[in-house]
């Protein structure tokens, strides 16, 4: 039977045409938003815990800061598969599959992030010791991951209907819910950690609330547009399979910072608390200095693979172009403040000593080496998006691994100051490697627009019901009905132009 042409009305792909330029600064801009507001409160926490004056806790933060990047990777991960996974199957027009799917792989999520969560808890003390905590900062930290890790299935599900948000469009509200989850970590972070004197339990038990709440509002926006519902067991392996597909490689890309971030961690910690404390201090600096850089990596997707889609090349690599001005743009701009208002930065986190020395150091040098980092992360984008994800994980892991071990190892010769160094050197040859080959990999793209092929679509169990089953056979006869009434139209009007 000859496949039915889809309405006349369907939405057209909005990143084909235009200024690329534009398309880029809107897209980020709008999602630098909320990452700011995230790592904003990340930051606020920081200073109100540095106002304690206790090298402990700051250097505590440090360290919960390792472990906490490794679970959040993993969760990550498994948010960009399920979104993807459900947003092709919405696109294509199977949204019960899709919400089947994001119901069945819910409880995967849950449960891999309960195991994680308790694990860390039960081998807290084991897993700080390694990264080079002792006395007073393992004690601290170690608190904080016994209130915040067994809860992780929380942030884990804030991120899964995030994710579910952004795939049948809702931006704007997935970007709600973050700021929502923002707004009440900053109010209740000054009252629990300064006012309640409960320090970095304070910061823990904030943390709680803000995930809580976004989990509540992403269930509750989720459902609002029918994109979870009661899970059916015979479908879980099968969904599980379908959505692992994608999120193993995108967890084995994520784990790949938070690994050669506890590296550094580790080599910091050689030199006492204050090197990990300046280190900690840097660590919530830059995703608010450099929001727009990682807001930028996860908008240049949508308009790459459209223009993929549409076979116009040309402007596949326009945006990666476009993409990499912006990112030399922003680390320029963020340099130049940060190196003007340095004694501020400093001033506002009671830095002294070491701490201080790494935040100038940063302030005046190694911040350039961003530039490096986020030519990466445009890289791996573009990777991830034109159907070379084995590029982002071999590169991620190269700069985590070759890119940051034997530098970081050279560097700790000369200090915590070449500890620093050494982690920014990596990323020079890892950023100019990955971008080089970017290029290459869009220069070998096939030019031709996507045919509407069957097998585009991974064959799934089917729906759930026989009403679903049914409601989708009614759309397509409503669909073939347009085409026909469309068909007989252009007849009449073609016999009325002959007439005339």
């Amino acid at each position: 039977m000859t496949r039915m042409r889809r309405p006349a009305s369907r939405r057209h792909a909005a990143f084909c045409q235009g200024s690329i330029m534009r398309h880029v600064v809107v897209m980020a801009g709008t999602g630098a938003i909320g990452l700011m507001a995230v790592f904003m409160v990340d930051l606020l926490n920081l200073f109100y815990i540095s106002t304690l004056h206790n090298p402990a806790l700051t250097a505590a933060i440090g360290f919960t800061a390792a472990v906490g990047f490794i679970q959040i990777a993993v969760s990550i991960g498994m948010s960009i598969g399920l979104g993807a996974t459900t947003g092709r199957q919405i696109g294509a027009g199977h949204h019960d599959v899709a919400q089947r799917i994001a119901s069945s792989f819910s409880v995967v999520m849950l449960a891999l992030t309960s195991l994680i969560g308790f694990g860390t808890a039960l081998l807290a003390h084991p897993i700080l010791h390694a990264l080079g905590a002792h006395g007073e900062a393992e004690h601290q930290a170690a608190l904080y991951l016994y209130i915040a890790s067994p809860l992780l299935p929380l942030i884990a599900t804030g991120m899964g209907c995030s994710s579910l948000l952004r795939a049948v469009g809702a931006a704007q509200q997935s970007m709600n819910v973050t700021l929502a989850g923002a707004l009440i970590s900053a109010v209740l972070d000054p009252i629990l950690i300064l006012w309640m004197n409960l320090e970095l339990e304070g910061a823990a038990l904030s943390t709680l609330a803000s995930r809580a709440l976004v989990a509540a509002l992403g269930i509750c926006c989720a459902r609002q547009h029918d994109l979870l519902a009661r899970p059916v067991a015979r479908f879980i392996r099968a969904d599980t399979y379908c959505v692992g597909h994608i999120a193993v490689p995108a967890i084995l890309t994520n784990l790949a910072t938070p690994v050669g971030g506890i590296f550094v961690t580790h080599a910091m910690a050689s030199f006492g608390l204050a090197a990990v404390a300046g280190q900690a201090t840097i660590d919530r600096i830059v995703p608010v200095a450099f929001a727009f850089v990682f807001a930028l990596t996860g908008s240049i997707g949508p308009i790459m693979s459209q223009n993929l889609g549409a076979g116009q090349v040309a402007r596949v690599q326009e945006t990666l172009v476009a993409a990499l001005k912006l990112v030399m743009g922003c680390v320029a701009l963020t340099w130049a403040i940060l190196f003007l208002g340095q004694d501020i930065v400093i001033r506002i986190f009671s830095a002294t000593g070491t701490t201080a020395d790494l935040i100038r150091l940063f302030c005046n040098w190694t911040i350039g080496g961003y530039v490096f980092i986020g030519m990466l992360f445009v890289a791996n984008s573009a990777f991830n998006n034109l159907g070379y994800p084995l590029y982002s994980t071999l590169f991620n892991w190269g700069r985590a691994t070759l890119g940051t071990i034997p530098f970081v190892w050279i560097g700790t010769r000369f200090g915590p100051m070449g500890v620093q160094v050494g982690q920014v050197m990596g990323s020079v040859l890892f950023g100019l490697g990955a971008v080089g080959m970017a290029f290459n990999v869009v220069r070998t793209l096939d030019a031709r627009p996507v045919g509407p092929e069957s097998d585009s679509i991974p064959s799934l169990p089917p729906a759930q019901s026989a009403e679903s089953a049914m409601i989708e056979l009614d759309d397509l006869d409503n669909e073939a009905q347009e085409f026909d009434q469309g068909e007989e139209d252009a007849q009449h009007t073609a016999l009325s132009d002959n007439r005339n």
